[in-house]
């Protein structure tokens, strides 16, 4: 395993660390309270993650009812927010939807922010963030044929 982590690059390892400590810092069981500032920074190869999202329908309530509560709490004004890039986005029948998105680890908060403000209650939540793995295999690959 140990000979994979050579080909990371430095600005992999601070990604991953950063990705690492917002996760650490931000899971305690109170909800966050303070705003925070939204960042411009663009999602690199040394800062992206991938998250994804499942938003899983509550129900025990008629979708009608699940999409007037989001357009009330402002849900589809706010999520995602501005200049995250979406990946994928689609509809899982019997969950409910499963979102991709590509952002700068810095911008994690934000884009959680947006969800507890704006979708709890219509859905249950579960994020899964990741980083993009492709070019690493395939160098990978190529330095083994």
């Amino acid at each position: 395993m140990a000979q994979g982590i050579g080909t990371w690059t430095a600005g992999s390892l601070l990604a991953a660390a950063a990705l690492a400590g917002v996760l650490t810092f931000n899971s305690g069981a109170l909800a966050q309270t303070a705003a925070a500032p939204a960042e411009s920074a663009a999602p690199t190869p040394e800062n992206a993650v991938l998250l994804t999202i499942f938003l899983k329908h509550d129900q025990s309530r008629p979708l009608s009812e699940l999409n007037a509560q989001l357009d009330k709490q402002g849900y589809y004004k706010t999520f995602p927010p501005a200049g995250i890039e979406v990946v994928s986005w689609y509809v899982m029948m019997g969950i409910g939807q499963v979102v991709t998105l590509r952002l700068p680890a810095s911008r994690l908060r934000e884009v959680n922010r947006a969800i507890e403000n704006t979708a709890w209650g219509s859905y249950r939540t579960e994020f899964y963030p990741t980083y993009d793995y492709k070019p690493i295999a395939e160098q990978q690959r190529a330095k083994a044929q």
